[in-house]
């Protein structure tokens, strides 16, 4: 019995259980923004599109979909959006999801009226609600701050920013085959193969 339980335990240790979230494929693995970017936040948006041109501010629209590659690498740069404007933008990230479906295309207040089809695209409406950005695929994130700086009368011609995945340094690795983020499944499975051993005893 000791040998069946010896054996079980260095199973668990030495199995490897592979991540599934891949940034690079167009595979579904959850919402982009908690697990690519690390802001969960972001999604569902804080306000609607009418609300932020009722207000007069400046409006960030990206339309993305959550099994998108491009869609994935674009979510740090949102989310960087959102870390260095928080206050002075309104950033509403949508799945497309829902609009695909509707062919209203004539309320301006409505998203919809904005999207082209094509994901991801990020539009950057002034505070007066005139297109002042509009771009399909990936953007760099020191132009979407150029813009933004531009409407806000603020000079940040010279600065540039930085922004990596969220799960490009939070991919530590435990005898090259453990991930980090799966030695809590491996202690569980060690506490349930205890309880179980235990029992039987």
């Amino acid at each position: 019995m000791k040998l069946f339980q010896s054996i079980l335990i260095l199973l668990i240790f030495f199995t490897s259980y592979p991540a599934n979230a891949s940034r690079d494929t167009n595979s579904y693995d959850g919402n982009i923004f908690p697990i690519y970017a690390g802001n969960g936040a972001i999604v569902p948006p804080q306000t609607t599109l009418e609300e932020s041109l009722k207000n007069g501010r400046i409006s960030v629209l990206f339309f993305y979909l959550d099994d998108s590659s491009d869609s994935k690498a674009m979510a740090p740069i949102i989310s960087g959006l959102d870390l260095i404007w928080r206050n002075n933008i309104d950033l509403i990230a949508l799945t497309t999801d829902e609009l695909q479906n509707e062919s209203s295309k004539t309320d301006s207040n409505l998203p919809n009226y904005y999207w082209n089809g094509l994901i991801p695209q990020t539009i950057i409406l002034d505070s007066q609600g005139e297109v002042r950005f509009d771009m399909n695929g990936m953007v760099n994130i020191d132009d979407l701050n150029k813009i933004i700086g531009e409407l806000k009368g603020i000079d940040i011609s010279d600065t540039k920013f930085s922004v990596e995945s969220f799960n490009e340094y939070n991919s530590i690795s435990i005898l090259s085959s453990i991930p980090l983020v799966s030695l809590s499944s491996y202690f569980l499975d060690l506490l349930f193969l205890a309880e179980v051993f235990f029992f039987f005893e």
